[in-house]
């Protein structure tokens, strides 16, 4: 297999491994605070780049569709690495400062 082409079956991973990030992370942020509406934007994020990564996937536009995948996951790194997701020390997911 080259390493330089993106398979259904790299697809498939890599939407299933956000997919898990998506379920197990919760909001960490107070409820009336700045940074709960900041990891509900993130969130937002996350979740439409997600789905546009399905609607690629399901037209047959892998390229695309692992730019999604990646920019959907990069969200939900960035929101644990700040600390705005509770991702319960998760660093197989998640990008975690240590």
């Amino acid at each position: 297999m080259k390493r330089d082409q993106i398979t259904p079956e790299h697809m498939e991973r890599y939407l299933g491994i956000t997919k898990r990030a998506l379920d197990k992370l919760t909001i960490a942020a107070p409820e009336r605070s700045f940074n709960r509406r900041l990891a509900e934007s993130f969130l937002q994020m996350a979740n439409t780049y997600y789905n546009d990564a399905l609607h690629f996937n399901e037209e047959g536009d892998i390229v695309n569709a692992f730019a999604c995948v990646n920019y959907a996951h990069g969200w939900l790194d960035c929101g644990a690495r700040i600390g705005i997701f509770d991702v319960g020390q998760d660093d197989q997911l998640f990008t975690l400062y240590e």
